[in-house]
């Protein structure tokens, strides 16, 4: 198929943005006044395709109205049968353009739509798009009517198709089906901005540049003296600096393009840190003659990164990596969460976990959780679709693609340091790795590649050895450039509800793992498996369609172990105690003897209120006999078989240089005593797909979760929302979660939630209208 019918999704790199008060003082030419126009509402679906379900004028009023994102088969959290979303569906959206757009070129993008899709267009076939992780575009120029009604027709095949990656063998985690993410029409004129890149050179020194190189493309033989560029870097809404440029071309028959416009005298740049994630924009202005003909822009941050012998290097400073896997899927509805959802699992492994960097385990991930990494201080290591499995040539092509696709649409992110360019714990395959390699190279020269392997034996065509490493003690390093990015997970998975000494020792493997990281420099840092518990095969996880391998449950609730990673950040960020047991729990074998506390304290004083008071138990300092390397240790505190006779209340106070900075409760009665409802946000937008989390909780009188509640919740709702989830819904380890989705319609959303014996919790939500669609 022809390039331009076929395009790279190119403007949907992270940042992009349309802001129509930019370069206000330029005229714009005829129409153009409009860019990137979501389509995301108004669509109408159909779990099976029905004859004539492409042709403009078949009537689809009985197909369901629905907004993208959308899955194509609401599930039950867990124990359901994965074939059930593995069907063949149909989309249609009716649109009529913007008359005053007339001449201009139209394509529609698509950012995620799993697995297969087959594009229509006033019943005219574009083609079909392999791959359910990477944006795809088609041009619809030549077949849309200006002065009528169009119809846009997708069949997405959502079976695990053998020809298209991750699929071919078998995969340990679940697809899901459906167009799960955002959809947008773009009207540009002949010759566009089709991408854009800027690149910081020398940003430590006294003098940094920014290099930005636009990329053009045109649908006409184009004459270069028409045409110029104008960039500028803005710090908010100021100017920092910017540079003219005419417009270079091959020869006017060369349809495609880049120049690189060099940026000088920035000043003083604020560099992008962990601690102080600095985010500037770069909008770039395609002039014919004096008048705008496009416009693009997008969000960077300026920094240097990279690994060495030393460790990982951020702007000069070597900083350990610690962090956590992830899987983009949720509880119900698969991968088919909109902006603010998959924000919200950013802002819990920075915020929450305090977690520097997360892997996108096995594939690209959504543009919005990279958005908020960038927006947090959250490194991102970014890797193409796949899980062990390598297929014959056309699949190979395919994988490759997705490098390049996967690199186009993130290279702005400050956050992404490295590019995983192997199919994760796959068998070498010399040749097709070094495409991958040379690709990913070619396309980005500023970030280095890995590539995520379990072999260490396996061949090195990356710059960083990336393995993932199940064993204790880890292996040895065998590359001066090395990144542990799997430890625990399926060889101890862990579920709340299970006994205290399993709990504490999935905690203490985590802990293990990274004093032995923090022990070697050659050691860059590691990423355990994982954050959240995940869907999965028949022939994987644990009998019910989950593993449960995360920190974190499916719902996003913290297990024990999750309170290692939060205990690793510095007091003054936060300060934190968090007991590796249930205290009212003691089902272990041998009683309970030893308590795992992980805190960033210094010392710690244990009290027992056996019913006359809180009395001294036992103090103890972190244990650095066992976690000699870790800055902060985990307390392990020897309570002694049958040294606690009466059970209690437990009270743990801890001390930094011998000032009290923290104390925490636990009842030892083993009463379910308060239920919790708390919502994410209290605002949302009526777009019909705006969505937050309620999280549900049984607690002791102390506030603690009590893991042996397994109550039915039950949920009244008024107004403009609707609940994604069980409905009553079953607690697991005391907690749990639903999720509510906005309709299209502005008001306040009552959602009462209620518990069989602890009364009900009312929580609103207030809707906000949203605007139009302008198609």
């Amino acid at each position: 198929m022809d390039r331009r019918n076929f395009l790279k999704a190119s403007t949907l790199t992270a940042g992009a943005t349309l802001l129509p008060e930019v370069f206000a003082q330029v005229p714009m030419a005829q129409g153009q006044n409009l860019r990137m126009l979501p389509m995301n509402r108004g669509w109408r679906f159909s779990p099976k395709v029905v004859e004539g379900d492409i042709r403009r004028e078949f009537d689809d009023t009985g197909f369901t109205r629905i907004v993208i994102p959308h899955t194509n088969k609401v599930l039950p959290w867990h124990s359901f049968d994965d074939k059930e979303y593995e069907f063949i569906s149909t989309y249609r959206r009716h649109f009529k353009l913007p008359r005053t757009q007339r001449g201009q070129r139209v394509f529609v993008d698509f950012e995620g739509a799993m697995t297969a899709s087959t594009v229509w267009i006033n019943g005219q076939k574009l083609g079909e798009y392999k791959g359910g992780y990477t944006p795809f575009s088609f041009e619809l120029t030549e077949h849309v009517d200006w002065a009528g009604d169009n119809v846009l027709a997708v069949h997405v095949d959502s079976t695990e198709r053998n020809d298209i990656p991750p699929f071919g063998y078998e995969i340990d985690y679940l697809t899901f089906g459906g167009i799960y993410r955002e959809v947008n029409l773009r009207i540009v004129p002949a010759l566009y901005i089709e991408n854009m890149v800027a690149r910081a050179v020398d940003p430590l020194t006294d003098h940094p540049t920014l290099e930005v190189e636009c990329f053009f493309d045109s649908s006409v033989a184009i004459d270069p003296h028409r045409y110029s560029w104008r960039v500028e870097l803005r710090d908010g809404d100021k100017v920092v600096a910017k540079e003219n440029a005419a417009l270079e071309v091959a020869s006017p028959q060369a349809h495609v393009g880049s120049q690189t416009i060099v940026l000088k005298k920035l000043g003083s740049i604020q560099l992008w840190e962990l601690n102080h994630p600095k985010l500037y924009s770069v909008h770039v202005q395609l002039m014919d003659r004096d008048t705008l003909s496009d416009r693009d822009s997008r969000r960077i941050g300026f920094r240097e990164a990279h690994f060495t012998p030393a460790g990982f290097s951020l702007n000069g400073k070597i900083v350990k990596l610690r962090g956590l896997d992830r899987h983009q899927t949720f509880p119900f509805v698969g991968q088919a969460m909109p902006a603010r959802v998959q924000r919200r699992d950013a802002q819990i492994l920075r915020n929450n976990l305090k977690c520097n960097i997360v892997r996108t385990s096995h594939y690209p991930q959504s543009r919005h959780f990279l958005d908020a990494c960038d927006e947090l201080g959250l490194l991102v290591l970014e890797e193409i679709t796949g899980w062990q499995h390598i297929g014959d040539e056309a699949w190979k092509d395919i994988a490759v693609d997705n490098v390049r696709r996967m690199i186009r649409r993130d290279w702005n992110h400050p956050s992404i340091i490295l590019w995983g360019v192997r199919i994760n714990e796959s068998k070498d395959d010399h040749d097709f790795y070094v495409r991958t390699n040379a690709l990913a190279h070619s396309l980005d020269k500023t970030r280095q590649t890995g590539g995520i392997r379990s072999n260490l034996a396996s061949e090195l065509l990356e710059d960083v050895y990336t393995n993932n490493d199940f064993g204790f003690p880890l292996h040895a390093p065998v590359n001066p450039l090395y990144l542990n990015t799997e430890f625990v997970g399926h060889t101890f998975p862990t579920r709340s509800t299970d006994n205290s000494d399993r709990l504490r020792e999935h905690t203490l493997r985590h802990a293990r793992i990274h004093d032995q990281i923090a022990s070697d420099p050659q050691f860059s840092g590691g990423l355990g498996w994982c954050a959240f518990d995940y869907n999965t095969h028949a022939n994987f996880g644990s009998g019910d369609r989950i593993c449960y391998h995360g920190v974190s449950d499916i719902f996003r609730e913290p297990k024990p172990a999750a309170g290692f990673y939060k205990s690793q950040c510095d007091p003054d960020e936060e300060i934190v105690l968090e007991p590796a047991f249930h205290w009212a729990r003691n089902d272990e074998n041998t009683g309970f003897t030893t308590a795992v506390v992980c805190s960033n304290c210094d010392h710690l004083k244990f009290f027992l209120d056996s019913g006359d008071g809180f009395k001294p138990l036992t103090e103890a300092d972190p244990d650095r006999e066992q976690f000699p390397h870790l800055r902060y240790a985990p307390f392990s505190v020897p309570f002694g078989k049958g040294s606690i006779r009466d059970w209690g209340d437990l009270r743990i106070d801890g001390y930094i240089k011998g000032e009290k900075v923290i104390s925490k409760s636990y009842s030892g009665r083993g009463v379910d005593r308060r239920f919790v409802a708390v919502a994410d946000d209290q605002e949302l937008l009526g777009d019909g797909a705006d969505t937050t989390r309620i999280v549900l909780r049984v607690t002791d009188e102390f506030d603690r979760i009590r893991p042996i509640a397994n109550d039915p919740i039950v949920f009244e709702l008024n107004g403009p929302g609707q609940i994604i989830g069980d409905n009553p819904f079953a607690l697991t380890g005391g907690t749990g979660a639903i999720w509510i989705r906005t309709t299209e319609q502005a008001g306040t959303i009552v959602v009462r939630a209620k518990h069989p014996r602890l009364g009900t919790q009312q929580i609103e939500i207030k809707v906000t209208a949203a605007a139009p669609e302008n198609v």
